[in-house]
């Protein structure tokens, strides 16, 4: 199974990536999962659900000990993709 994941941390700074965004893009960018996109206001990434779901466990945990107030994010199976 195949997943995609979208995510952002606050709080915002619009002047400068606080720690806790920087450190959440480092640990999707560092997975090794397809299709990576980050930006300012909303990050995605795709990939195999354990990578996924491996991923999110660590960005979960390393933002919000990085100084993130809220997480917000939504996992989504890909339709008609197998891993």
């Amino acid at each position: 199974m195949r997943l995609r994941v979208e995510f952002t941390t606050e709080p915002f700074d619009l002047d400068e990536a606080p720690t806790h965004a920087v450190v959440a893009r480092e640990v999707i960018q560092g997975a090794g999962l397809d299709a990576v996109d980050v930006g300012p206001f909303g990050n995605t990434a795709e990939g195999g659900a354990d990578e996924v779901l491996t991923a999110v466990d660590s960005l979960l945990r390393r933002a919000l000990a990085s100084g993130a107030t809220r997480v917000s994010l939504q996992v989504n199976v890909i339709e008609g993709e197998a891993a």
